[in-house]
Order: C-alpha cells, then sequence, then structure tokens
C-alpha cells in the first residue's frame, strides 16, 4: 500500500474532523518510505515501541497517542519528548496518531466499550459526541457491573457510590474521562465507566448522585488496538500489522496492571 493510500483509509476510519480542538492528530513523523508494508500497532510511542519499530523493520508506528502535545525546543535523543521520535526518524519510520478522532468515530474506542458492556440503544455523549450512552439489557446492582468491568478490562476498578444501588443508564468514555463529568450527570447517566478520574472530580460526581467505576486509562483504550487492524485490514489486507509487544509490559511495571 502507498503511504498516501494508508493516509486516505485513516482519514476514512477516523476524520481528523472529529478531533478535539488542539489534538494533534495524523502523520507525526514522516518517512520517505512510499510503500507501506509492515506497520506496528500502540497506543503510545514510546522508546521501547520506537526500538521494537525498528527491531520488526516496519515502515510506519500506528499510535492512539499522539507525540508533540506541546512545542519542542530541541530534537534530540536525550529529550523525553522526542526520544521515540528521534529513534523513528533516524531509521526512516514514519508515525501516525488517531486519538480523539477515533475516540469519537463510528467503531472507535467508544463504540467498542459500549460493544464489551453490551450497552443498548447507545447515542453519542453531547455536546462533544466523544463519549457513548446507552442502557444495560437490564439494571444490575452497581458492585455487579463493578465486577463485571473487572472481568471485561483486567482490572481492579476504583469507584464511587452505593454497591448496593440499582444503575441502568450508562456512559462511557475511554481513557481520562474525568473533565465530563457535568455532561454526563446532564445526560443523565445512572453511571459513568472511564479510565480515569481526579481526586476532585470523584467527588464531585459523588456530590450529584453520579456513581464512577474508574477501570484505568490503558485497560479502556486498549481494547481498540485489535478492532482496529480488523477494520485496516477489511480495507486493505495488502499490510502486515501486529501490536506492540513492549508497551503493554512497561506500564505494568510503572503501575501495576494486571495481564491481559
Amino acid at each position: 500500500m502507498k503511504l498516501h493510500d494508508f493516509l486516505d483509509m485513516m482519514e476514512r476510519i477516523a476524520p481528523k474532523a472529529y478531533a478535539m480542538e488542539g489534538d494533534n492528530v495524523g502523520l507525526l513523523v514522516g518517512t520517505d518510505r512510499e510503500d507501506i508494508k509492515r506497520v506496528l500497532v500502540a497506543l503510545d510511542c514510546t522508546v521501547g515501541v520506537a526500538k521494537e519499530a525498528v527491531e520488526k523493520d516496519v515502515d510506519l508506528v500506528l499510535c492512539h497517542h499522539p507525540l508533540f502535545f506541546h512545542p519542542v525546543s530541541c530534537f534530540r535523543p536525550d529529550n523525553v519528548d522526542t526520544a521515540a521520535a528521534y529513534i523513528l526518524a533516524r531509521h526512516g519510520i514514519g508515525m501516525f496518531a488517531a486519538h480523539t478522532n477515533l475516540d469519537a468515530a463510528p467503531g472507535g474506542v467508544n463504540d467498542v466499550l459500549s460493544q464489551l458492556l453490551q450497552l443498548q440503544q447507545v447515542e453519542p455523549l453531547q455536546p462533544d459526541n466523544l463519549g457513548r450512552i446507552g442502557y444495560l439489557s437490564k439494571p444490575m446492582r452497581l458492585g455487579e457491573l463493578i465486577e463485571t468491568c473487572n472481568d471485561i478490562f483486567g482490572c481492579k476498578s476504583r469507584f464511587c457510590g452505593d454497591v448496593n444501588q440499582h444503575v441502568h443508564k450508562v456512559a462511557v468514555i475511554g481513557g481520562s474521562g474525568g473533565g465530563d463529568i457535568c455532561d454526563v450527570f446532564k445526560a443523565g447517566a445512572d453511571v459513568f465507566i472511564t479510565g480515569e478520574v481526579k481526586y476532585s472530580q470523584g467527588i464531585a460526581a459523588d456530590t450529584v448522585g453520579l456513581k464512577v467505576i474508574a477501570c484505568g486509562h490503558h485497560e479502556t483504550e486498549v481494547i481498540i488496538l485489535k478492532p482496529l487492524i480488523l477494520r485496516l485490514q477489511m480495507e486493505e489486507n495488502d499490510v502486515q500489522y501486529s501490536v506492540t509487544q513492549n508497551q503493554y509490559a512497561a506500564l505494568c511495571s510503572y503501575f501495576g496492571g494486571n495481564d491481559e
């Protein structure tokens, strides 16, 4: 596949117009390789992922989280903001990011979350359409839903709310959704499932009676990688995709995650 065809394909899957203002998406590290034959897929372009890309001789790294959220003053291998990109650029490997546009896109992160939770009557969460809101197949106790989330995401969830109260209407946002507490409450959700919330945001949710289940930033987003590869292969099957073997182990080491 030609590089420009890959970029067109990603625009169809996760249009840039869906990205939130200020998000840094698209081809962030260029490459002079015209043919894309091997792509490494990851949540983050860490130094470990970049080294793996070199070892596997891939042409492109496809990530959920972008690089260069803020302007950088230098491009060096010992600069934490540019170290991974430096490795890729040195070896002629490109890097593409689909972030909030992939969160919001049909079939993206939050649609996959909704499917895993078997939500019904799912709609985009207003006002930015980033998350989703729908209903469980039947009401259940918050404690039961917490256990369900632990099983689905392989995590030990943090939560606020009475575990014996029943919930039915559910909002979901993968990753860091704490900033959307007010929108979720206004939408009438009984419970909000996301990756992480700040302490103060949890207090705000508890104050208005909104139950929250925080399942882990990584855990609520890594679920998009394999479905994304399947979608890419459905459009064009002459590219070899692989999920990084490096990133998840590193996150477990840093943050005490669980094995998949």
